[in-house]
């Protein structure tokens, strides 16, 4: 994906660029500063003490020399004073210049520290959204893939309001999940059930018939749930379940269906509804794979092959970028063969920044960081 936030030593990121987090005489420091300096040997200061230092916000290039890329990109943040002294705007451009310096020297990929944000105080959350900010801007003008490397993540913080009220929402879907009433439980299960299996003889109507079967609280209180008046079991709306479309495709009771009949009534495809979702929002191409933090040659596979099987992160992202709803959601990972389950921390998360209205898929990776999941993107 061209947008990545990783955990890494930076020194061992094997890359055209790293980016050094340095000091105004680029002789080398504390920090991330340091560990450059030691990892790429007595050559990176020799080179850095003809370049006469290098002014805050501003950024010059050397080699990389022991470092496994070619080049160390310098770049000298701000020290952070309570933000009223032009901080903010001195660290992106440390992240717009050292992107300019990279795309000179025709780099394809760079890896950046979290700038200022060590001892030079600059808030985590704030360095990130800024970082952010400058490098999505800067990757809907350039095809260039760009990591943000954090040493741990215990000096990663995405906010302790967001990441208090998802951690709520995934413990709530936790218990939802398991708590659900039987036949919820059976219809679930139905749905996930493998083709083989629900092409067994009989399979479908055993599966109705236990369906049917009343539950035990039913037995014990006489039987009065049978009168009530039976619902569907999500949302109010009729579902449609893996048993339940089986036996419309088979009308007469021991009729066998040729695999043929069957393969001619395919859904359209994962790359089918793509195309035509990204033609009704009216968007084009390239803002579409940007929006997703997809890199455009995945897209030109996609495009090109009709029955292209995308990764779960990478559908989710397309998602996210075209905006669906949660059933429009639901609707595209199915083309693809996959579903949202509240079993996965993932899957949750995802879930409820869709209901949130928040499709900012570079907010949304920082979340699923922050909880130690995968990225969209691919």
């Amino acid at each position: 994906m061209p947008l990545q936030i990783i955990r890494n030593d930076i020194t061992m990121m094997a890359v055209d660029a790293i980016v050094n987090a340095a000091n105004e005489t680029l002789l080398g420091g504390g920090g991330v500063d340091g560990a450059i300096h030691r990892a790429a040997g007595e050559g990176l200061l020799r080179e850095c003490s003809t370049l006469g230092g290098c002014a805050v916000g501003e950024a010059k290039v050397t080699g990389g020399y022991a470092l496994p890329c070619k080049y160390v990109i310098h770049t000298v943040g701000p020290v952070y004073r309570g933000g009223i002294y032009g901080e903010e705007e001195q660290l992106a451009s440390c992240y717009r210049r050292s992107l300019e310096l990279a795309r000179e020297r025709g780099c394809e990929s760079v890896a950046f520290p979290l700038i200022s944000s060590g001892i030079y105080g600059y808030p985590k959350d704030r360095a990130l959204r800024v970082a952010v900010q400058e490098i999505t801007a800067f990757l809907f003008e350039n095809e260039m893939t760009v990591y943000i490397v954090v040493f741990d993540r215990a000096s990663f913080d995405i906010g302790e309001r967001l990441f208090s009220d998802i951690a709520e929402y995934v413990d709530d879907c936790y218990v939802q999940t398991h708590t659900d009433d039987r036949r919820q439980r059976v219809c679930r299960t139905a749905d996930a059930l493998p083709m083989s299996v629900l092409l067994a003889p009989n399979a479908a109507e055993d599966l109705c018939e236990d369906m049917a079967k009343p539950s035990a609280t039913a037995e014990k209180t006489g039987g009065s749930q049978k009168k009530q008046k039976r619902k569907p079991a999500f949302g109010g709306k009729k579902q449609t379940s893996a048993s339940s479309a089986l036996m419309e495709a088979v009308p007469d009771e021991g009729k066998v269906v040729s695999l043929d009949d069957m393969l001619g009534c395919l859904d359209e495809s994962f790359s089918q509804m793509l195309l035509r979702k990204i033609d009704e929002r009216g968007m084009s191409d390239v803002m579409c794979y940007k929006r997703a933090n997809i890199d455009r040659k995945l897209f030109s596979k996609i495009r090109s092959d009709v029955h292209y099987r995308p990764s779960k992160p990478t559908v989710l992202a397309f998602a996210i970028a075209l905006e669906l709803s949660l059933e429009e959601t639901k609707e595209m990972l199915a083309r693809a063969g996959f579903a949202l389950s509240h079993s996965y921390k993932f899957d949750i998360i995802i879930e409820y920044f869709i209901r949130c209205g928040n499709y900012n898929i570079f907010e949304i990776n920082e979340a699923l960081f922050a909880f130690d999941q995968s990225l969209l993107g691919a």
